[in-house]
């Protein structure tokens, strides 16, 4: 785990719509009227890290990933 910015990546396709994502983390996600998953942000605040990984870690369908940067060297 790197201590640079996180990005989180949906892949719309597999989103089922349950909603997790925006329970846990509704600074970075929404819904679209289709209640498909919308990430909000390109980089996650840190504030809201771990709020993010939980609500990744908690998607039924799996449809959700943090982008760590690269480390460096």
């Amino acid at each position: 785990m790197s201590d640079g910015p996180v990005r989180v990546l949906a892949d719309r396709e597999l989103c089922i719509q349950a909603g997790n994502c925006v329970m846990v983390a509704g600074a970075v996600f929404d819904q679209d009227d289709d209640g498909i998953v919308v990430v909000l942000v390109d980089e996650v605040p840190p504030d809201e890290v771990e709020r993010t990984r939980e609500a990744v870690k908690l998607c039924p369908s799996s449809a959700l990933a943090i982008a760590e940067p690269p480390a460096p060297g």
